[in-house]
């Protein structure tokens, strides 16, 4: 059997996506949720029955520190051993640069920065020779953007974390690899108003979202491929072209 691959945030929209591409490809998952476990419950068995994989489900905030000790006893308890990781849960705030509060820049900052950076520390020895750790970055670490300034600086220092943990993790023999999504058709974007759409579709040069499932499979692709080492591979459909 192969080694589990676990997806923080993978019951739901990019991480949803990598996890049943995984699943297709006979891959066993771990996946965590924050909060919705109705939700997490029908993506189990959805995934279990299309698939026929052993999927796992646990209880994870990632803006709860106490969250990183629960991932690891639970797969301690469950003797699951990791061939991946795939970080992929994260929070914004859209709170303006007036209106924003430190509390709130500090849980953003957490979620997508400390967390898993000490996530990984605690279960790294449960993740073999060979393995690798995915991170999910964004476009907005790369072009700045208006709407969040804590989620892009946080962003941008999520790529910053693959180049200096790749090199943390040479004794380990674990590559480390990030996905800089732009503009993804998950649910949180379909439910934009058409106007801010076609807007954003009008600097994709191909014109349109990235569909999640295409996204999925660079993801799956980093895993697999044993001598990316460091990158940050950017799916943005060509943006700002214009």
């Amino acid at each position: 059997m192969k080694e589990y691959v676990l997806i923080t945030g993978g019951t739901r929209g990019i991480g949803k996506a990598v996890a049943s591409c995984l699943g297709e490809a006979g891959y066993p998952l771990a996946l965590t949720y924050a909060s919705d476990e109705e939700n997490a419950c029908r993506t189990k068995e959805e995934l279990a029955r299309k698939y026929g994989v052993d999927v796992h489900v646990l209880q994870a905030d990632s803006t709860d520190r106490a969250s990183i000790d629960n991932i690891y006893m639970y797969l301690e308890k469950q003797d699951i051993k990791l061939g991946a990781v795939v970080l992929n849960a994260g929070i914004t705030c859209r709170d303006s640069f007036e209106e924003m509060t430190l509390e709130d820049w500090e849980k953003v900052f957490f979620a997508n920065v400390h967390f898993p950076v000490f996530l990984l520390q605690r279960i790294v020895g449960l993740i073999g020779e060979g393995g690798c750790v995915v991170f999910t970055g964004s476009l907005m670490g790369i072009q700045p953007h208006a709407v969040s300034l804590s989620y892009g600086v946080t962003k941008s220092a999520v790529h910053s974390l693959v180049r200096n943990l790749m090199k943390s993790f040479v004794p380990y023999k674990i590559r480390v690899n990030g996905v800089a999504p732009g503009f993804v058709d998950t649910e949180w974007q379909r439910n934009k108003p058409a106007e801010i759409r076609r807007n954003i579709e009008n600097k994709i040069a191909l014109g349109r979202f990235c569909e999640p499932e295409e996204l999925a499979r660079v993801y799956k692709m980093l895993i697999e491929n044993t001598y990316l080492n460091g990158e940050v591979v950017v799916v943005d459909g060509g943006y700002s072209y214009k």
